[in-house]
């Protein structure tokens, strides 16, 4: 064998060992020895081998005083893991079982993150969000003083703007349809119910927008009126976001409202009305 080679053998080779000797412990009918390993592993970061071994040995120390610190790394291991899940369901087995644990604080909170972990993508549905927003707030007022409170107040902001996100994104769905009614009985719904959401300058963007393709696409007899109710909108949304960044898109769609206002004829509403009767 080339002496390049011996490295990679000693690599192999210290693995299969580990491997047989995990093996062997997983076998072992010794409850002290995989207690040991078990939080030898934890304590090194091996928290899948730390996992299965404690799964093993808790049901042995249930009602001894080992139980409530194998039972809190047995839920954060999980964590660790990414399997937030069982996470959840354990960290919040944990405080039921010892409420008065000087760790309730921290497994309260990291049952909170794993649902906060669980959390889609705005687009997808929200149930797992709504969820994590519920428990992160249960955590802050039942520990408000706690270590966590500053990061977990940071957690619910950022859920809760995934959740105004996803509502702002159906009400627009009903400008891109072309829905413009819809999209704006639902804008104003989104930006009365969020009013200090990041996305209310761009909601009321997109309810100009659906109130400008019903005003110009408009009857003689109602298009006046839409087009002043357009140029108050304009000013709503300049006097909350003087420089708006859609503010070019305003000005060249003001210029419009404004030469169709003044090209407007009171005599051909009547001439419409006639025609209609």
């Amino acid at each position: 064998m080339h002496i390049r080679h011996l490295p990679y053998v000693l690599l192999a080779s210290s693995l299969l060992i580990g491997c047989s000797d995990y093996q062997k412990l997983l076998n072992s009918d010794s409850i002290s020895d995989k207690y040991k390993a078990a939080e030898d592993y934890y304590k090194k970061g091996d928290y899948r081998k730390a996992n299965r071994l404690f799964e093993m040995i808790i049901p042995a120390y249930r009602g001894k005083p080992q139980s409530e610190r194998l039972i809190f790394f047995f839920a954060d291991s999980y964590f660790q893991t990414k399997d937030y899940y069982l996470a959840a369901y354990q960290f919040e087995n944990f405080i039921k079982s010892y409420p008065k644990s000087e760790k309730v604080n921290q497994a309260q909170f990291l049952a909170a993150k794993s649902y906060y972990m669980k959390s889609p993508l705005y687009s997808l549905d929200q149930a797992d969000t709504n969820k994590a927003v519920e428990k992160l707030q249960i955590f802050i007022n039942n520990h408000p003083n706690s270590e966590f409170a500053e990061e977990a107040n940071a957690l619910i902001l950022e859920l809760q703007t995934k959740l105004e996100q996803k509502d702002f994104e159906i009400s627009k769905q009903y400008y891109t349809i072309q829905d413009y009614k819809a999209a704006i009985r639902a804008l104003d719904n989104f930006i009365g119910g969020f009013p200090g959401t990041k996305f209310r300058e761009e909601a009321f963007y997109y309810k100009f927008l659906s109130s400008y393709e019903i005003a110009t696409n408009s009857i003689y007899t109602l298009q006046e009126q839409r087009l002043l109710d357009l140029k108050k909108l304009n000013e709503t949304i300049r006097q909350y976001y003087p420089e708006t960044i859609f503010s070019e898109d305003l000005d060249q769609k003001m210029e419009g409202i404004e030469q169709l206002l003044a090209g407007y004829k009171p005599e051909e509403i009547e001439e419409e009305k006639d025609s209609t009767k």
